[in-house]
């Protein structure tokens, strides 16, 4: 069956990728599971743009992960993990993605409405486009020399505080999407010159027979949901993700665990709800507000 060919091609580059990353310090050894997992699934049904989108995510967030890590590393005891994702963190900004490319292959195979593929896709897009804009507001946010200011209240709280955010994060935010909806409109772009419709307005008007938005609309799409999931994700770490505190070291932190090896204790938020599950929440409300505007143009 076709689909099986995909899934392989898909597992081996999954598998390429995550030992490439594993070599570098990118990915734990369970890190490496979880992008195999969501890899085989996007690579092998999601198709081309899907596969691209992944890859763009994951390399742009790497090579973020790794600037100016000197300054970063005074953070470290705040947040619950590093910069070397485990397979919770690879399921939990890839799993929602992996789901959608599994519905897309469905929706292919089955003969679906064109309109429902395009409807998925765009899903997909801003389940990604909002993991991406997480984690550079993440990982450039942390660096402003303006003191971030709790989501909710408004009130200033120490650099690398769940649910803070500043200009300059916010602003990453936005331009993570952006660069996301670019990777796809370009991915689009080839795929139409590799399917035959050469020339610029053939390349044009498949990306809108595909999407059913225009290059630009991609890149509004993409922007505008990666930062309204960005900001969802800083929302529920202003108020529901668990937050504990340090006695000994009179620190806040994601951590049950200090550092310093001594249990923390909860000072808001709910103990179940840790880091992981917040990033998929979030890519889950991006994923719905991209569906939710593409509704719109369909």
């Amino acid at each position: 069956m076709p689909w099986l060919g995909s899934l392989a091609i898909g597992l081996a580059l999954s598998a390429l990728i995550g030992g490439i990353a594993y070599w570098r310090g990118a990915l734990s050894r369970g890190g490496v599971l979880g992008a195999m997992l969501t890899g085989t699934a996007i690579f092998g049904l999601g198709g081309f743009v899907p596969g691209l989108l992944l890859g763009a995510f994951f390399v742009s967030s790497t090579l973020l992960s790794h600037y100016k890590t000197r300054v970063k590393e005074k953070f470290s005891e705040k947040f619950q993990k590093g910069s070397r994702r485990d397979l919770g963190q690879a399921l939990a900004n890839g799993g929602w993605a992996a789901l959608l490319a599994v519905s897309m292959g469905a929706a292919q195979w089955f003969g679906w409405d064109a309109r429902v593929h395009a409807l998925l896709f765009a899903a997909f897009l801003g389940a990604l486009a909002t993991v991406t804009a997480d984690t550079w507001a993440t990982e450039i946010g942390v660096l402003s020399k303006t003191p971030p200011r709790l989501v909710t209240t408004g009130r200033v709280v120490p650099a690398g505080t769940s649910g803070g955010i500043t200009p300059l994060g916010t602003a990453t935010a936005f331009g993570g999407g952006i660069f996301m909806g670019s990777v796809a409109a370009a991915g689009l772009f080839a795929q139409a010159l590799a399917l035959g419709n050469l020339g610029w307005e053939g390349g044009w008007n498949f990306i809108t027979q595909a999407t059913a938005l225009s290059a630009g609309g991609i890149l509004l799409l993409a922007g505008v949901c990666g930062l309204g999931g960005s900001l969802f994700d800083s929302l529920l770490g202003a108020t529901a993700q668990g937050v504990y505190f340090c006695e000994y070291d009179e620190t806040q932190t994601e951590k049950k665990i200090h550092g310093c090896g001594r249990a923390t204790r909860l000072v808001r938020g709910w103990a179940w709800l840790d880091n992981d599950l917040v990033n998929f929440s979030a890519s889950v409300f991006g994923s719905a507000l991209a569906a939710g505007a593409a509704i719109l143009f369909l």
